[in-house]
């Protein structure tokens, strides 16, 4: 079965609309799912919208809590109510399609990998993206690979499927609760030897401004927590 989570904050105007669409693209799969909205404490009406749709929709399961923990804490929220052989996440905007989702699942039962990611950097990849957001995606790519040797090209597209086994013995060792979450995960999984596939994705950006929500001090947190996690890593080595 497959589990995909989806981590919301602040999504009260869209998130009812595009858990119906999320659930109209996995009814079309071969194999059973769970769709895992979690209400990461938004202040708005957020969890109501989501349990409206858990109401319709039998394949919803909605988790909520009520203080703010970042996306990382919503991810691991998520995972801990998971059933799911097969863990994703995908955010709550559909900035990303959820058509990518079936095709993702089956490149990760044929190509034997224990982790599947789209990637802005594949050569198939199409964007409709800010460039000021390119320029930052690109920098960031540079200090990660100089930090931690990768063999990926983009950490932070908002779509990734993982091996259940993998996520949840990884998520127990995870320290970081902001959008450095997706680098801790992949930097843990690929010390443990974890095959990574990188896949095409095309991105069609929906909020007005060139960061959404995202600010300066949280582009700030990300570089901070991302040194911390190549600290605990490569000095410290507490995820050994």
């Amino acid at each position: 079965m497959l589990s995909l989570i989806v981590p919301a904050y602040k999504e009260g105007q869209h998130i009812y609309d595009n858990l119906i669409e999320i659930d109209k693209v996995l009814a079309e799969m071969s194999e059973p799912y769970e769709i895992i909205p979690v209400n990461d404490g938004s202040p708005d009406n957020t969890a109501g919208e989501i349990m409206r749709a858990a109401e319709q929709i039998a394949s919803v399961k909605p988790v909520s809590y009520e203080k703010n923990r970042g996306k990382g804490g919503a991810i691991t929220e998520g995972i801990a109510h998971a059933e799911g052989d097969v863990i994703g996440f995908i955010d709550a905007d559909l900035d990303i399609s959820p058509t990518h989702v079936p095709v993702y699942l089956t490149a990760l039962r044929e190509s034997g990998a224990d982790i599947v990611i789209g990637s802005k950097m594949h050569k198939e990849s199409k964007l409709d993206y800010p460039f000021v957001r390119k320029v930052v995606s690109m920098g960031y790519f540079i200090m990660l690979k100089v930090l931690f040797g990768l063999k990926c090209h983009d950490t932070q597209t908002g779509i990734k499927l993982y091996r259940a086994e993998l996520i949840k013995d990884v998520a127990g060792k995870l320290r970081t609760r902001g959008y450095a979450f997706d680098i801790e995960i992949l930097a843990v999984a690929t010390r443990h030897k974890a095959k990574l596939k990188e896949m095409p994705v095309t991105i069609e950006f929906q909020r007005g401004e060139s960061f959404g929500r995202i600010r300066f001090r949280d582009i700030w947190k990300m570089f901070t927590d991302t040194w911390s996690i190549w600290w605990n890593l490569r000095v410290r080595k507490i995820y050994d």
